[in-house]
């Protein structure tokens, strides 16, 4: 959890600073024409999206699980209501009308749908009781709230690979970071759904 919630912490050290002056100049993200509520959205996206992914590092931390299930539950409910579901939201609206190119505003979109989905699923799970099915979803959904830190962890590779390929300055830039949005949806799905098959099955005593 430790070095999990260290690289959380400098994520968003450097993601949220230049948001906080709530200054649209500052914006690491241009807004696309017509649509000049954009950067109102991406700061709503970052408000929500830094609750998420606090919150569901705690929600991961077995300790807080095994001691305190009262504060995971009502951590949970500010996870799904206050953070997932409506930077989600958020994160659809702008990748919509992404200035990127409609192939990362699509991946955007679809990540953010994902993210929706998987949240859902899982809180009504929970709320019918199906506390295995719960457990499922919510670890897919801790996934794609890692989406936005694993794309810029694995922007570096993406240039490196796209560089020989790409001589255009501004292409470059475009290529990679649709590779690493790429590579950051496939391996957090594939590595999710690897960690699920890989525990083993307790008895249905121990259940």
């Amino acid at each position: 959890m430790a070095p999990l919630a260290l690289v959380v912490a400098v994520f968003l050290a450097y993601s949220v600073p230049p948001y906080l002056t709530l200054d649209p100049a500052r914006s690491r993200v241009p807004a696309p024409p017509g649509f000049p509520a954009h950067y109102w959205f991406l700061v709503a996206h970052i408000t929500f999206g830094t609750i998420a992914i606090v919150g569901v590092i705690l929600q991961i931390w077995p300790w807080l699980r095994r001691k305190h299930p009262v504060v995971h539950r009502r951590v949970g409910r500010v996870y799904v209501f206050a953070g997932a579901i409506p930077a989600a939201v958020m994160a659809a609206t702008i990748g919509a009308v992404s200035p990127f190119g409609p192939v990362v505003g699509t991946l955007d979109v679809v990540a953010a749908l994902l993210w929706l989905g998987f949240t859902i699923a899982g809180w009504r799970a929970i709320r019918q009781r199906r506390y295995a099915e719960h457990r499922k979803w919510m670890i897919r959904s801790f996934a794609m709230t890692m989406s936005t830190l694993t794309s810029r962890a694995l922007s570096p590779i993406a240039f490196l690979l796209v560089m020989p390929r790409v001589e255009d300055k501004s292409e470059l830039i475009l290529s990679a970071g649709t590779l690493s949005a790429v590579l950051s949806i496939l391996s957090l799905l594939l590595l999710s759904q690897w960690w699920l098959d890989r525990k083993p099955k307790r008895p249905a005593t121990a259940r």
